[in-house]
C-alpha cells in the first residue's frame, strides 16, 4: 500500500491518575498519586455514556508542548465492569490505518492503494477511507468509534443522535447502489463488547438507516482493540459480529 501508516503506540508512556470529573465537552479533571489535581483535554465530542466514572483510574498522554493550554490528553477510561474504553476518538482512523496496513482486517485485503479524507458523494461527504486496486470496484470505507456498552457484551452506536452518521450511511448506500462497494466498519475501543448493534433507543432513526443501507448492500464489520494502558498500546485484534 502506498499509505503512510502508523501505529498507535506513542513513543512516550501514558500516566495515570484518578478521574473526578468531565465537563464543558473538552476538559476533565484527574488526581494523581501525589494527590495533585490538574485539568487535561477530553478529545471526544460525545455524550461519552458510560465512560465517564468518577474515583475511576484513568490514563491519559502528554504533548510535551508546553504551549498547548491543556498538554495532557485523556486516553482511555475505566467503565462499568472494570473494562477499558479508549476514549480519543481521533485515535480510531489510526487503529483503522495500521490495521489495513498489517493485514488484519481479512475482509478489506487485497488493495494497494488507500487514500484518506477522499471527497465523495451527493452530500458534499469525506469518506475515510478509500481502496482502491486494478480490475477491482473501488472500496469506500467509512470509521465510527464505539464505547457504548448497555448489557455485558453488547455494544452500540451511537452513543447520542446522529444526524451526521445517519447521512453517512446514506452516501454508502447510494455508492453500493452505483456498483462500488462500502463499507462501515466499527472500530470498538471498549474490551468488553462482543457484538455490535444499533443503538435504537437513542437514535432510531440511526438504526432505520443502517438497516437500510444494509440492504442497499452496505458491508457492515466491526473489530474490536486490544488496550493495555500501561504500555500505550491499543491496536485493532479481534473481529466481532454487527447484529442488526
Amino acid at each position: 500500500m502506498n499509505a503512510c501508516y502508523q501505529e498507535v503506540k506513542l513513543s512516550q508512556l501514558w500516566q495515570s491518575g484518578t478521574l473526578l470529573r468531565r465537563y464543558k465537552r473538552f476538559m476533565a479533571d484527574v488526581r494523581l498519586a501525589d494527590g495533585t489535581e490538574m485539568t487535561i483535554h477530553c478529545p471526544n465530542t460525545g455524550s461519552m455514556r458510560h465512560c465517564v466514572v468518577p474515583d475511576s483510574p484513568c490514563w491519559f498522554s502528554d504533548s510535551g508542548n508546553p504551549k498547548r493550554k491543556y498538554r495532557h490528553t485523556w486516553e482511555v477510561a475505566t467503565v462499568p465492569g472494570g473494562h477499558l474504553a479508549g476514549v480519543n476518538t481521533g485515535r480510531a482512523n489510526h487503529l483503522v490505518e495500521a490495521a489495513l496496513t498489517a493485514g488484519r482486517i481479512k475482509a478489506l485485503a487485497g488493495y494497494s492503494t488507500v487514500r484518506r479524507e477522499v471527497p465523495y458523494g451527493q452530500e458534499r461527504s469525506r469518506i475515510d477511507f478509500l481502496l482502491t486496486e486494478d480490475g477491482r470496484a473501488p472500496c469506500y470505507v467509512e470509521v465510527k468509534s464505539v464505547t457504548l456498552m448497555e448489557q455485558p457484551g453488547q455494544g452500540l452506536f451511537p452513543d447520542a443522535v446522529s444526524e451526521r452518521g445517519r447521512k453517512h450511511l446514506r452516501e454508502l448506500a447510494s455508492i453500493a447502489q452505483q456498483g462500488d462497494r462500502a463499507v462501515l466498519l466499527f472500530c470498538v475501543q471498549h474490551t468488553g463488547v462482543e457484538w455490535v448493534e444499533p443503538a435504537d433507543a437513542i437514535d432510531p432513526a440511526y438504526g432505520k438507516a443502517l438497516r437500510e443501507a444494509a440492504a442497499a448492500g452496505v458491508e457492515m464489520l466491526a473489530y474490536r482493540a486490544d488496550i493495555r494502558p500501561d504500555d500505550a498500546h491499543i491496536e485493532l485484534v479481534h473481529p466481532v459480529p454487527v447484529r442488526y
